[in-house]
């Protein structure tokens, strides 16, 4: 299993944007066969910081998903032009 988090800082003037962004990209990622888990959050006290948490099944599970409609729409095309800054934090399993 593959699992990570994306954390992003965006703009005050953006949160409504990217709020329908996260809203549609979580939807259309869970229907995905090898996500097991896709959530958003924003970080408390800081409304304009999100962070998502994700696993996948796999390696093909997560290429599949970087290279789905959604992603490029929503992702590429959407968040990434509007993000300030982003940080991946790779996550092994304790046991």
């Amino acid at each position: 299993m593959i699992s990570f988090t994306v954390r992003m800082k965006f703009r005050p003037e953006d949160r409504q944007r990217v709020a329908e962004v996260l809203t549609a990209l979580v939807a259309a990622s869970r229907q995905e066969p090898g996500c097991i888990t896709y959530v958003a959050h924003t970080v408390e006290g800081e409304p304009d910081t999100v962070l998502i948490y994700e696993q996948y099944r796999d390696e093909q599970a997560l290429e599949m998903h970087r290279g789905s409609k959604h992603f490029q729409a929503g992702v590429v095309a959407g968040l990434y032009q509007l993000m300030l800054d982003r940080q991946v934090e790779n996550l092994c399993p304790v046991l």
